[in-house]
C-alpha cells in the first residue's frame, strides 16, 4: 500500500485552523468586554491593553493578554472594592468564567463557528 499526502490541502487546513483560533480569541475578547466584568476606570486596561497575542500561532497557541502593570494585582484580588459605574459586573478573576465557569464551553463553540465560517459554511 502506498499513501500519498496532499501537503497543499493539509497546509490549507492547518492555516484555516490557525486563523479560526485567532478569530476565536477575538470573539472571547469581545464577549469579555460585553459582559462588563473587567474593572473599568478610564478604559485603558479593557480597551487598549487587552489584546490577542498570536506570536505562537504556528504551534496552535494564542493568548488573550492584559498587559497593564496593575492588571495582575486587580485580577488576583477579587476582594477589592471595584468601581462599577462603567462595568456593573466588574471584579477580579474576569477570565475564570471562560476557564472553568459557566462560559467554559464558549471558546470551543466559537472555534467551531469560526472554522465553519473559514470554509464558507
Amino acid at each position: 500500500m502506498k499513501i500519498t499526502y496532499n501537503n497543499k490541502n493539509i497546509n490549507e487546513i492547518l492555516e484555516n485552523a490557525r486563523l479560526a483560533l485567532i478569530d476565536t480569541a477575538e470573539a472571547v475578547k469581545t464577549d469579555l468586554i460585553k459582559s462588563q466584568t473587567m474593572p473599568f476606570d478610564t478604559g485603558t486596561m479593557q480597551n487598549d491593553s487587552t489584546f490577542v497575542d498570536d506570536k505562537k500561532i504556528i504551534k496552535g497557541v494564542v493568548n488573550l493578554v492584559t498587559d497593564t502593570p496593575y492588571a495582575r494585582k486587580m485580577y488576583f484580588h477579587p476582594e477589592y472594592n471595584f468601581n462599577k459605574k462603567q462595568n456593573p459586573n466588574a471584579g477580579g478573576r474576569w477570565f475564570d468564567t471562560y476557564i472553568d465557569g459557566n462560559k467554559k464551553d464558549l471558546p470551543i463553540q466559537y472555534f467551531k463557528k469560526m472554522l465553519k465560517r473559514r470554509y464558507g459554511q
